[in-house]
């Protein structure tokens, strides 16, 4: 992966350097190879930087991209032999489940990649999917640094295992729209959803939804589609109004 000079003098010179080095060692579990590529993949579009090439910015995004793709390949083979007798529809519903921008979002802090992040400082990103797209750049790093059999490994093994219980994703199916529609056709109240905003691009959209209850807003969710986001806004409307789950 080709990075500009500018970039790479940039990197060299930061009084981090060794510290971030050390943190990538251990949230990876071996020596990177090319530091530069982390250095990216933790680069938000707010900090971006323009090089000398045509004024392309500098960002993780293209990492990002790539390590949707790996992220979600590796998941879908490692329930594909988890699951032999499941069939599609649940595969792909457990694998949304896994890799959607929420536990993403989750896992990413868990892991300490929030201390890593470089960003416009002036702005908050702490409701957005700041940290699930580095938790993706990151993996696309890694596949580019060490290769699908290590990316592999270092996904189901330090990712999967240790901070997905299968067995609880799977059981937890709760639609708290459908219940909170329930609770409003029982009390005579007029529930709407609404998709207030759109946030970012193509594949790391993220979609802002309101709950309104007899035309007042209850709450907001997020999620990266607009299903999951009315989903989110309506477990928050359930716990503001207290309705049984």
């Amino acid at each position: 992966m080709e990075v500009s000079k500018s970039f790479l003098e940039f990197f060299k010179k930061d009084p981090k350097f060794k510290e971030f080095r050390r943190s990538i060692e251990q949230i990876i579990g071996e020596k990177p190879k090319n530091d530069l590529l982390y250095q990216l993949a933790f680069r938000h579009t707010s900090a971006s930087k323009q090089t000398k090439i045509n004024g392309f910015k500098e960002s993780n995004e293209r990492l990002e991209f790539l390590g949707d793709s790996v992220l979600g390949m590796i998941v879908a083979e490692y329930l594909f032999k988890k699951y032999p007798f499941k069939d599609e529809g649940f595969l792909t519903e457990i694998r949304s489940r896994i890799v959607n921008r929420e536990s993403l979002n989750i896992v990413a802090r868990r892991i300490g990649l929030d201390k890593l992040i470089e960003f416009d400082g002036q702005r908050n990103f702490h409701r957005t999917s700041m940290f699930g797209d580095a938790m993706e750049a990151l993996i696309g790093a890694i596949y580019l640094d060490k290769g699908f059999t290590f990316t592999k490994k270092f996904i189901i093994s330090k990712l999967l295992t240790n901070h997905f219980d299968l067995d609880e994703v799977i059981s937890n199916n709760t639609n708290y729209k459908s219940t909170i529609l329930s609770w409003a056709q029982a009390d005579g109240r007029k529930v709407e959803f609404m998709i207030v905003e759109e946030k970012g691009k193509n594949h790391s959209k993220e979609f802002i939804a309101q709950v309104l209850v007899d035309a007042e807003v209850i709450s907001s969710g997020s999620g990266w589609n607009k299903k999951k986001a009315e989903q989110d806004a309506s477990r928050r409307a359930c716990e503001t109004l207290n309705i049984p789950i």
